[in-house]
């Protein structure tokens, strides 16, 4: 374990004690839980935004319509 010093504005830390309280922990566990998650919810973000964007889509077996295929196709529907 470390131990840090950190700056906050009162209203922050006025905000940490109470939820500490809340809690029935200390600001430094709080904060350093809040930040455990943060963390694990970073990695996590991150490694579905890798696993997406590895994903690779299935191949069409026939090629895309044209515009004029799709019109096409409406207008048969109607006749």
């Amino acid at each position: 374990m470390k131990n840090v010093t950190i700056t906050m504005e009162d209203h922050v830390a006025d905000w940490a004690r109470m939820e500490a309280a809340r809690r029935n922990t200390s600001v430094s566990r709080l904060l350093g839980e809040l930040l455990a998650e943060k963390m694990h919810h970073d990695d996590a973000y991150e490694r579905a935004m890798r696993e997406a964007l590895a994903f690779k889509p299935i191949p069409f077996e026939r090629p895309y319509l044209t515009r004029d295929e799709v019109y096409a196709e409406r207008l048969d529907r109607f006749r």
